[in-house]
Formats: C-alpha cells, structure tokens, sequence
C-alpha cells in the first residue's frame, strides 16, 4: 500500500479509526474495561446523549446550531418526574414531556427561520429560559418519581440489552434512514450545502428548518425520560454540558458545522469515543477536571484529523 493509498484509506475512515484507536487504549490501560458490566454501564449512560446528538445532528446539516438541547433535557426530566407525581400515568406523561420538547423546538425553529434571527443566539435564549423553566416548576429540587414508574424503563432489558439502549437503536435506525432515504433528509442536507438554491428551487426552506429544530426539542425531551429512567428523579441540573457533548460527538463524527455534511452512524461513532474516553478515565479514578482537559484535547485532536482528511479530500 503505497503512500497516497493510506492517505486516501485514512480519509474515508477517520472516524471508525478514532474509536478503533480509543478502545485498543481502553483495553490496554484496563482489565476492567472490556467486561459485560462495563459496556451495559457505558450504554445505560450515554443513550441519552445518542439521541440528543442525533437531534443535533439534523440541525448542523443544515447549517444551525442548538444550545438548548442539554435544559431541555433538563426540563424533559423535571416535567416527566412531576407529571407521573401527579398521578396521570406513563404514557401521558411521556406524551406531556415529549410535547414540551416539541414546542420549545418549535418556537427555536420560528425564530430561526421566520425572523431570521441567528440561531446561536436564538438557542442560546431558549437554553436559558428552558434552564429557568426547569428550576421554576420543580422549584429547584430533585423530583422524585413514583416507584415502579418511569425506573422499570431505566432497568429493563430486551433480549439481555437495556431497553434504553434499544431505544437509542431505534432513533439511530431512524435518523440513518431519514437522512439517507427521504426526500425531507435530502432538503436538509441541501440547505446546509446551498441554501439559496433550494429556495429558488421552490421548497420552503422555512418550514424544513422549523422541522429540524423542533425534531431536536423532541429527541432533548426523550433524552430527558431515558435520564430520569436512568436514576428515578427530574431535576433542572440534568443535562448541564450537555450541548457541548452533542456537539462534540458531532465534529468528531466528521459533520460540518457549516452543514451539508454529516452522518447518523459516524456521530454514534463521536458519541462512543466521548463514552470510551469518560468511561476509563473513571475506572481509572481520574478527577472530572483533569478528565475534562483530557477530553478537550482529545476532541481539538479528532477535529484536526477531518480538518486535514477534508482539506486532502478537497485537494485530491
């Protein structure tokens, strides 16, 4: 295999190279990392950042940003915890939670698309008042949720796999296929490629935006039920940092914040690299602050590897 062979084998799997590597790591450092307890642990704790991530995924490709996810989620466990305190049962409550979501998404999306306002600013507003609205309802305190509720959920399995992670499966199922197979996922890539023509193309590049936000506030509201699942209590300080992983998970997936580029497996990809990486450094007892310069170096490394790979691809 010649030089530019390896170059261009580097290029097209960058992604998959960077997990592969954290993981020859991860079983060198630890015994204890490649057990069964270990990987249902790392599933069971990041399959509410899968989800979260997806859904920021769709608003990259199109050239956004959204930094409300993480209060979203937040607000997503306290209504949930609260809602089944109130006695209306599990699925309503669901249907209640998701629906919050829906609308803060909902209301980012307008904002963005409609008034043209940029949508840093505009999620970053939203992820103050969904923050503030999670600590004004649950009053600032753990919400406990009623027993046998929404934990049977946190501690179930499918066939041996948490249910959570199953369901982490299902929105990873169906995001490769609404990004790859429909006509809806096409738009969005295309706005995140040349906005301007798909609009003189006659396709309410408006509308598809509000989609994509509000498809976000949805999976942040979900990421919500699977934490309060995880743990059996709401609380407004879920999610903190939140965003900042999505969107980590993300560039590491290889998705361009400009849009027009990404990829539902390659950001599950991102996502198990954050996992690996936070998984041993606890087995390793190291503190949360070294742990986050350890993953913040990481993360500048992976996003110079698709800088470079991108740049030789543009290049070749």
């Amino acid at each position: 295999m010649n030089n530019r062979s390896i170059v261009d084998f580097i290029k097209k799997y960058n992604t998959y190279l960077i997990l592969v590597i954290v993981v020859i790591v991860c079983m060198l450092i630890s015994p204890s990392f490649f057990t069964i307890t270990n990987i249902t642990n790392i599933g069971r704790q990041y399959a509410g950042l899968t989800i979260v991530s997806l859904g920021m995924l769709i608003v990259i490709l199109t050239g956004g940003i959204d930094l409300s996810v993480g209060s979203i989620v937040a607000l997503g466990s306290v209504t949930m915890a609260l809602s089944l305190k109130s006695g209306i049962g599990m699925i309503p409550s669901i249907i209640i939670t998701i629906l919050i979501g829906f609308g803060g998404g909902i209301f980012s999306g307008f904002l963005v698309s409609k008034l043209k306002m940029p949508p840093f600013i505009v999620t970053l507003a939203m992820m103050t008042m969904a923050r503030g609205a999670a600590f004004v309802i649950s009053d600032g305190s753990p919400i406990k949720t009623p027993k046998n509720s929404i934990q049977l959920l946190g501690k179930s399995a499918i066939f041996g796999v948490p249910t959570i992670v199953v369901i982490a499966g299902i929105f990873i199922i169906m995001f490769f296929f609404i990004i790859n197979y429909t006509s809806f996922g096409r738009i969005v890539v295309a706005i995140g490629s040349n906005e301007k023509a798909v609009h003189l193309s006659g396709i309410r590049v408006d509308l598809n935006k509000m989609a994509v936000y509000a498809i976000a506030g949805v999976c942040s509201a979900v990421g919500g039920i699977i934490v309060a699942s995880r743990t059996g209590i709401g609380t407004p300080l879920y999610g903190t940092g939140m965003e900042l992983d999505a969107i980590a998970a993300c560039v590491i997936g290889g998705a361009s914040l400009s849009g027009g580029q990404g990829s539902a497996v390659k950001i599950v990809v991102g996502v198990l690299v954050l996992a690996l990486i936070g998984n041993i450094m606890n087995l390793l007892s190291v503190p949360s602050y070294p742990q986050d310069i350890i993953k913040g170096i990481i993360i500048i490394a992976s996003t110079l590897l698709q800088t470079f790979t991108s740049a030789r691809k543009n290049t070749v």
